[in-house]
């Protein structure tokens, strides 16, 4: 009984918001990556262009069989005029007329027929844009592969300045717990006569400018995680619990590939430009293509059909059997002139052609400058993150001997303040360098095949 009695304690202060809250999920890197590339909706539009691409490939080798349809029509004329007492009948739907007696005005005719067509030959057209649809299947695959590339490189973009805002949080935390204790520690040399009131305002001031950084970093921080939140769809107005993951100095300053590397293998895997290669194989196929309709085509036509009329003496079977008609024959086209048609299309095709070569020339520029980018910035801010480590060691060196100077009263205000926003500098250059460091080798491996990995 107790035991019942203490897990239902347990069970309601855990249910708490407070206490459900800081019990949420935290997510990782991975955990963002996988849910928006389950939930993207720009990815998922991505799929549904695929899906209609294999839809229009099953149209296109559809057409290499026969077609068969069903029509019929139903018909009343009136002759209101007719003095001649007969009737105009049609003959076993052959276009022939001929007249039947009677008084009748007004007469209903029926039409049936069942026709089949099939194309036999037309230059190869078909068989060549089956292929044409498959290299398109490959193209909207892949832009499913390229959107997944933009939506990781985003969230990893973000995720990293979430990393670097929470960091610099702390930072200013510190800094501002650092004013306060000189704040106070001024408050004391006030009291003896150690330092004027005028020194005394300034740490005062000093305090209230870290208060304001504090609230700007926390302010900042909180936009990054909106913005995360935005790029995975997540709605709610909850903020999102990040797992910081401990980044030491290994993860900053590992080696990096080289930009030739890096950018040879992208070029053998990157949708982007397997995607170009695919447009100008697509394009080669689209002239072939044009070039068919200087091609005679030859079509098989058949049909069988039958009519019945409201005028006959039979009824409406033997109508249907005596107005049988069977026909079958064959239809050859052979293009002499067509107002350019043929050649306009075959200039155009040649045209797109040589766009798309274009378009990859530009690709593999294009990704050529974002490799050699993504490597500079990576070696600037390695060797920026090493400097500025330095700079921070001699910045709080020289902080410490100049607070201890002035706790004794051999230091004024405007020096203690000086190297303590000397320290405050160095500190924030070294988590940019840092974070800098970390997000352009991350990338920078993306590009060259690995997954994303801080």
């Amino acid at each position: 009984m107790n035991k019942l009695i203490f897990y239902t304690v347990l069970f309601s202060f855990l249910s708490l918001p407070g206490i459900a809250q800081e019990t949420a999920k935290k997510w990782t890197l991975d955990d963002c990556i996988d849910y928006a590339l389950e939930q993207n909706i720009q990815l998922k539009k991505s799929k549904i262009s695929y899906e209609e691409s294999l839809v229009d490939t099953k149209e296109a080798k559809a057409q290499l069989f026969p077609s068969l349809s069903f029509s019929t029509s139903h018909n009343v004329v009136n002759r209101p005029y007719d003095q001649s007492g007969t009737n105009i009948v049609n003959v076993g739907g052959s276009g022939n007329y001929a007249t039947s007696g009677g008084s009748n005005k007004t007469n209903y005719n029926g039409n049936y027929g069942v026709n089949a067509s099939w194309t036999l030959f037309n230059g190869g057209k078909r068989l060549k844009t089956i292929e044409q649809q498959k290299l398109n299947n490959q193209i909207a695959e892949l832009d499913i592969a390229q959107n997944a590339n933009t939506i990781q490189e985003s969230i990893t973009q973000v995720y990293v300045q979430i990393l670097y805002a929470a960091e610099s949080v702390k930072t200013n935390e510190n800094t501002l717990k650092l004013s306060e204790a000189q704040r106070d520690r001024g408050k004391e040399l006030l009291a003896v006569g150690s330092i004027a009131q005028s020194d005394y305002a300034q740490l005062e001031a000093q305090c209230s400018t870290d208060k304001y950084q504090l609230v700007t970093a926390q302010a900042t921080l909180k936009d990054y995680k909106l913005q995360l939140k935005q790029l995975l769809e997540i709605e709610g107005e909850e903020e999102m619990n990040l797992l910081i993951p401990e980044l030491d100095t290994e993860n900053v300053l590992s080696p990096l590939p080289s930009k030739t590397d890096v950018y040879q293998s992208a070029l053998a895997f990157r949708p982007e430009i397997q995607s170009g290669k695919l447009n100008i194989e697509a394009s080669e196929l689209a002239i072939n293509i044009a070039k068919k309709g200087y091609m005679p085509s030859l079509s098989l036509n058949a049909g069988i059909g039958t009519n019945n009329s409201s005028n006959q003496d039979y009824n409406f079977g033997k109508q249907l059997k005596y107005g049988l008609s069977n026909s079958v024959g064959l239809t050859l086209s052979i293009p002499i002139y067509n107002n350019r048609q043929t050649k306009s299309a075959v200039e155009k095709a040649r045209l797109q052609s040589s766009n798309s070569e274009l378009d990859l020339l530009n690709e593999q520029k294009t990704l050529f400058k974002t490799i050699e980018t993504l490597w500079l910035d990576a070696n600037s801010a390695q060797e920026q993150f090493v400097a500025a480590n330095e700079k921070l060691h001699s910045t709080e060196i020289s902080y410490n001997l100049i607070n201890e100077q002035f706790n004794l009263g051999m230091k004024n205000t405007v020096d203690l303040l000086t190297e303590k926003n000397n320290m405050l500098a160095a500190q924030q250059e070294l988590l940019q360098a840092k974070y800098m460091a970390i997000l352009n080798r991350a990338l920078l491996r993306f590009y060259q095949g690995e997954k994303i990995n801080l």
